[in-house]
């Protein structure tokens, strides 16, 4: 039982180390006009200027700010980069790709190089096979995410380093491959979308105990403490799932800083309420309360690829279910677990207060950072 016990405190730290260094997962998008009989096709690659100062170094006077002046001066040196990671062949020919323009665009999480370029093939093509690898060497966690539209419609890709080349057909689609594609990438994005599993995990720390005479409590079966998860899980998800859709339909929009502070703080208060509990029944309430804010994080991922309506009710499905089966294997892992070492002498002042003392500092700082618009995470 101690060994278990070790082991939680050790998953415990790692997740709260790494996640006191990333947040935003890295993703670029890359969206490619292939929608004319022409043998000329247009392409365009937008790249987080932060992901490029990993790679080529852009901010030539160390300030800790990226210029428009910086980013023109390594033109070339960008195109060539991102060219060296970026492949187009049609019917087994490689085709040209032609840099036209380099322009700044802002995300929802910052200042993004913008990438205009020509993809000219030899003959005309029936379909497509596209190799990407950029940043997989840096940062496998990358997903470079493709919209393709064709004269039959639009279709979308995530590459990751298990997916670096993928082959598309220019005349039909399948959308039952576009929904699976956005299921995978929704899964990556809970698990290492450190802030929403460290406030998933927040939550169900005090999910196999009951508060009594302000002492913590073990509960006696696992049925109550399934009981408790099946709330919280379910009134999380309900909650995301509704600005989720909003957003990305372009219902409602909020400034990218509100958010991530807002979800930072959502984190904090859950940890905080570990520790000096004001809020010990209908947890499932704080969970869908602070489950807004999460589901506008969730979507800056389909809303910055700008994806036609018809392709975004495919991909919005399957990144959402996505991100359902993500959160899910997270309970799957914790409850069982904690539940186990529940009644342990370990459990209360280690596991529930030491996990969320560390927590709501990783929480505190994220909060600090996002809210003055430091660069820490």
């Amino acid at each position: 039982m101690r060994a278990i016990c070790l082991l939680m405190l050790g998953l415990t730290a790692m997740a709260v180390a790494q996640s006191a260094f990333a947040h935003k997962p890295s993703d670029s998008y890359l969206i490619v006009h292939a929608d004319s009989s022409d043998d000329v096709m247009s392409g365009q690659w937008d790249i987080a200027l932060r992901d490029l100062e990993m790679a080529l170094q852009l901010d030539a006077d160390h300030d800790g700010a990226i210029t428009w002046g910086e980013v023109r001066t390594r033109k070339t040196d960008l195109f060539a980069y991102a060219f060296a990671h970026l492949g187009v062949e049609a019917q087994g020919h490689a085709c040209r790709l032609t840099p036209i323009d380099l322009l700044v665009d802002d995300h929802s999480d910052g200042a993004y190089a913008v990438l205009r370029f020509r993809v000219e093939c030899a003959q005309p093509a029936e379909s497509l096979a596209i190799r990407y690898s950029l940043l997989f060497d840096i940062d496998p966690s990358h997903r470079g995410l493709l919209r393709l539209d064709t004269a039959s419609g639009t279709q979308s890709a995530v590459f990751s380093p298990e997916q670096a080349q993928q082959t598309f057909a220019l005349r039909g689609n399948s959308g039952w491959a576009t929904f699976l594609q956005f299921v995978g990438d929704g899964i990556h994005h809970i698990w290492i979308g450190y802030d929403h599993m460290l406030f998933l995990i927040s939550l169900l720390l005090p999910s196999v105990l009951v508060r009594r005479e302000e002492h913590w409590i073990p509960v006696g079966t696992l049925r109550s403490a399934l009981s408790s998860v099946l709330a919280i899980v379910t009134a999380f998800t309900v909650s995301h799932s509704i600005t989720l859709t909003l957003s990305v339909l372009g219902v409602i929009s909020l400034p990218s800083r509100l958010v991530e502070s807002g979800i930072a703080l959502s984190v904090l208060l859950a940890a905080l309420n570990n520790l000096w509990p004001w809020v010990t029944r209908r947890l499932w309430l704080l969970a869908f309360g602070f489950g807004l804010v999460h589901g506008f994080g969730f979507a800056s991922v389909l809303a910055d690829l700008g994806l036609p309506q018809g392709a975004l009710v495919l991909s919005l499905a399957g990144f959402n279910i996505g991100v359902e089966i993500g959160q899910l294997s997270v309970v799957l892992l914790v409850v069982p677990t904690i539940f186990l070492l529940r009644k342990s002498q370990f459990y209360r002042p280690w596991i529930l207060a030491m996990g969320s003392s560390g927590i709501a500092i990783v929480a505190g700082i994220w909060l600090i950072s996002r809210a003055l618009g430091f660069g820490l995470n």
